[in-house]
C-alpha cells in the first residue's frame, strides 16, 4: 500500500498536486480546488498538531476491519462522504487565499508528516481511533490521492 514515507511516492503527489489549477473541474463533490487544498492543508495541520479543528469530535469508531480496510487496501475511499465542519473550509475549516499558498502549506505539510518523530503526531483519529506514524502516512497518501483524482490530476 502506498505511503507518504516513501520518497518518490510523496515526490509524485507533489507532482499532482503542481498540476492542479484553480480552474481545475471537479469529477464529484462541491468542494472547489482552492477549498479542497485548503481541507487537506487542515487535515495535515491536525495530525502535526499546527491546528486543532473546531467543532466536536464525534466519538463513534469505526470497527477495525473497516478501518484496515480503509488504510491499507487498494480500494479507494468512497466518493461523495461528507468531511467534518472543523476540516471543511464551507463551515469551520481554512478559507482560500491563495491558491500556490494553500498549495504550499499542503505539501510541507505531507513532508513534515513523512519526517515526523512518531511522538509528534496526535495519537488517534475522529472515526479510527489510535493511529501510529505508519498509519497516519498511509491515510495521508490515500486522502490526498483520492482528492487529486476527484480533480482528474
Amino acid at each position: 500500500m502506498p505511503t507518504i514515507a516513501n520518497a518518490s511516492t510523496l515526490e509524485a503527489l507533489i507532482q499532482r498536486l503542481g498540476r492542479l489549477t484553480p480552474d481545475s473541474s471537479r469529477r464529484w463533490g462541491t468542494l472547489t480546488a482552492g477549498e479542497m487544498l485548503c481541507h487537506l492543508g487542515d487535515a495535515g495541520d491536525a495530525v502535526l498538531g499546527r491546528r486543532v479543528p473546531p467543532g466536536s469530535m464525534d466519538p463513534k469508531l469505526l470497527p477495525l476491519p473497516v478501518k484496515w480496510l480503509m488504510l491499507y487496501s487498494p480500494l479507494p475511499f468512497p466518493k461523495g462522504v461528507a468531511t467534518r465542519p472543523g476540516v471543511n473550509p464551507r463551515m469551520d475549516g481554512t478559507k482560500p487565499t491563495d491558491f500556490a499558498g494553500d498549495r504550499t502549506r499542503v505539501i510541507d505539510g505531507m513532508r513534515l508528516l513523512a519526517a515526523a518523530a512518531p511522538e509528534t503526531l496526535r495519537p488517534t483519529h475522529f472515526r479510527f481511533g489510535t493511529m501510529s506514524a505508519s498509519a497516519w502516512r498511509h491515510l495521508a497518501y490515500k486522502h490526498v490521492d483520492h482528492h487529486l483524482r476527484q480533480f482528474g490530476v
